[in-house]
């Protein structure tokens, strides 16, 4: 066992000890911290295109002393920075924005259009809260600097890119994210939410979000006239079957026990009233925990998809061809319980247990799962940042109202309030980390 593994192992066995609460005085840091905020919201860039992006948290990870590389992975950035012996501790947060015209109304709204790489003209926002992960990051990284004193070892800060396409940390760790670098011994991050108020966190143990894939399936046919379609193979009426046939995977071949979603968001086929096309082509997404029933997930739409093709005369060179993303696949979100304990009990410490809530799963996902996946099994803890503004969301619990979403043309997040509760967060979760 490597020596990191096995600092791991006995930190997480070992009973958990009280930590510093570090006293951070934001009051003279987040005016900075609140402009910079502003900067990148009002200057967002999409996934593989976060250049600018990434230069600006270069700079600054460079400006607080950390040795950094950047253009990894794409623009990712890694800072380092040592300080006496001690474990690892990665600090990583996303930087890509959405093609999502923001409609928020706010004075600082995104107005960044681009040309993106299918030719199309769309707006650019930070509707995922991206641009708040950013500032909790850098104002992290410059409160660990100020209080040194309090923790010893390795500080690692990654800024990954394309997080909404699935490829970021993919394409960090295959540029040796955890070869050329000191291997964390832990991995944290946090992410924004639309559902639970500003000034508080959320987090729970294990599983916390899902593993997602795309799949395409091309239904083949044989084409001819609306009027004779006897002497046709309809693939609209097989793709019909098919997504019906979808439906009982979920809830007739699964254990009812283990959380799946098969949704079928896209049907393309035909091109007039009177013609029965050639082919249809639907795509998926698909969403599970457990890495055995992503397995099933997908046996079975190939095993369903052929048999129904089947059944409708197609013979082998017609049957539906399944293609799965795996460029775009992405693992479940596993919080280690040990480690997730321990950031559970800091934050506490810092913010008050009552704002410190307990949440459930999601099927949403990340690819800061993969982090957790590597054969160096490290361990990873992701909490839920509160992004509601306190009045707004006591008025959606009162009325019923549902608040935008993630992903809304009109998430705007209170950031004023969210930022220092996640620097104040973080920063405490990393020194108890570095302190046990």
């Amino acid at each position: 066992m490597k020596f990191h593994s096995l600092y791991a192992a006995l930190i997480l066995l070992s009973p958990l000890a009280s930590s510093t609460t570090l006293d951070l005085e934001l009051d003279k840091t987040m005016p900075a911290i609140e402009k910079f905020y502003l900067d990148l919201h009002q200057s967002p860039e999409l996934s593989y295109h976060e250049q600018q992006t990434g230069a600006k948290l270069a700079k600054r990870l460079r400006t607080l002393g950390f040795e950094v590389t950047d253009n990894i992975g794409g623009y990712g950035v890694v800072g380092m920075y040592k300080n006496g012996d001690g474990p690892t501790v990665m600090i990583r947060t996303d930087t890509d924005g959405l093609p999502i015209t923001e409609q928020t109304g706010k004075a600082y709204a995104s107005k960044v259009t681009v040309i993106n790489d299918e030719g199309a003209k769309v707006g650019v926002m930070h509707g995922c809260g991206h641009d708040i992960h950013m500032s909790s990051f850098i104002g992290t990284a410059q409160q660990l600097m100020l209080h040194k004193g309090a923790w010893q070892g390795t500080l690692m800060m990654v800024a990954q890119p394309a997080e909404e396409v699935g490829g970021g940390a993919k394409a960090m760790l295959k540029e040796g994210l955890f070869t050329k670098y000191p291997t964390p011994d832990h991995v944290i991050a946090l992410h924004v939410s639309a559902g639970v108020p500003a000034g508080k966190v959320s987090m729970k143990n294990e599983y916390t979000m899902a593993s997602v894939d795309s799949v395409d399936i091309t239904v083949k046919g044989k084409g001819g006239h609306g009027a004779y379609p006897h002497l046709t193979v309809d693939p609209v009426v097989i793709a019909s079957r098919i997504i019906l046939a979808l439906q009982t995977i979920t809830s007739r071949e699964l254990s009812p026990l283990e959380p799946s979603v098969i949704t079928v968001g896209s049907i393309h086929g035909g091109s007039k009233h009177n013609v029965i096309s050639n082919e249809v082509k639907l795509q998926l997404t698909l969403r599970s925990y457990n890495p055995k029933i992503r397995e099933q997930q997908i046996a079975a739409i190939k095993r369903i998809s052929s048999g129904i093709a089947f059944s409708a005369g197609l013979t082998e060179e017609l049957l539906p061809v399944v293609y799965v993303h795996e460029d775009e696949s992405i693992p479940s979100t596993y919080n280690n319980p040990a480690q997730t304990d321990l950031v559970r009990s800091a934050i506490s410490a810092a913010i008050g247990q009552s704002n410190v809530l307990e949440t459930e799963a999601v099927m949403a996902g990340e690819d800061f799962g993969l982090y957790g996946r590597t054969d160096k099994k490290i361990p990873i803890t992701l909490f839920w940042l509160g992004g509601v503004e306190q009045g707004h969301y006591l008025a959606a619990q009162k009325s019923g109202a549902t608040l935008p979403s993630l992903h809304s043309s009109k998430f705007a997040p209170d950031y004023k309030t969210a930022i220092p509760t996640g620097i104040t967060a973080m920063s405490n979760a990393a020194v108890a980390l570095f302190n046990q």
